[in-house]
């Protein structure tokens, strides 16, 4: 493996995945302490068929949207660092598979931002030819109210979470938006994804097909590490800001 992608001075693209975000109290999905791991059922809370077909999975549902640890969540010291290595005058575009919005929270400018999978703070409904759309925290009120699987007041129908479950396509406009950014990566970070999720995880195949230098930090193998410049195992809270201060150190020296 080579290091030499440390002096790239090129666009910066990066993958993000819930690995990121466990320095800010929320667990990842696929780890060896993740949600799925230790309560695989916890997986159809995600699927959106099994979320339209059984009305007490949709009660769980809202149960876990009200105490998901998100709410009190705070960026951590890697989300700071790539709003830093932005702000550096560096070119970076950040395609996140988290709901969060720890990126844009830790000064990542939103338009900067990509939410390949949506994100828990808008709901949508999921009838055809519907627009009803409303924030988490008005429904979660319904739900405190006495309504446990709020309907939607408009049409009736079923309301879900503005994200992208298993099972749904993701919105053709993100999609785009993120190839345009793998495409034109000269250094491609993953960082805390297991790489498992399609088509996010592809990402990092058409990055290193038109050139770039792939660099993934995660603490368990994933299965686009061959493809890799460079893969690096310590804490993402830690290796996060040291990428950060060579890279901006990369460009400092070029102007």
């Amino acid at each position: 493996m080579t290091t030499e992608w440390r002096g790239n001075k090129g666009p910066i693209g990066v993958l993000t995945g819930a690995g990121i975000s466990t320095d800010s109290g929320i667990p990842d999905f696929r780890g060896p302490r993740g949600v799925w791991t230790k309560d695989p059922i916890a997986e159809l809370l995600s699927t959106y068929g099994a979320y339209v077909s059984d009305p007490e999975l949709r009660v769980r549902s809202w149960q876990a949207r009200r105490d998901n640890p998100a709410w009190e969540a705070e960026p951590n010291a890697a989300h700071k660092a790539l709003a830093e290595l932005e702000h550096s005058g560096r070119a970076v575009r950040i395609i996140t598979q988290n709901i969060d919005r720890l990126h844009q929270r830790g000064g990542s400018t939103p338009d900067k931002v990509i939410e390949i999978h949506g994100n828990m703070f808008d709901v949508v409904c999921i009838g055809s030819g519907c627009t009803y759309h409303s924030t988490m925290q008005e429904t979660l009120e319904r739900v405190a109210a006495g309504e446990p699987d709020p309907a939607c007041p408009v049409c009736g129908d079923i309301l879900k979470a503005g994200t992208i479950m298993f099972g749904q396509n993701l919105d053709s406009r993100s999609l785009w938006q993120a190839e345009q950014v793998a495409e034109n990566s000269t250094i491609f970070l993953a960082i805390g994804s297991s790489l498992q999720v399609q088509p996010a995880a592809s990402m990092c195949e058409v990055a290193v097909g038109n050139g770039a230098d792939l660099v993934i930090v995660n603490n368990e193998p994933t299965p686009y590490d061959h493809l890799a410049s460079e893969v690096i195992r310590d804490p993402i809270g830690e290796a996060v800001p040291r990428i950060v201060a060579e890279l901006i150190a990369a460009g400092e020296s070029a102007r």
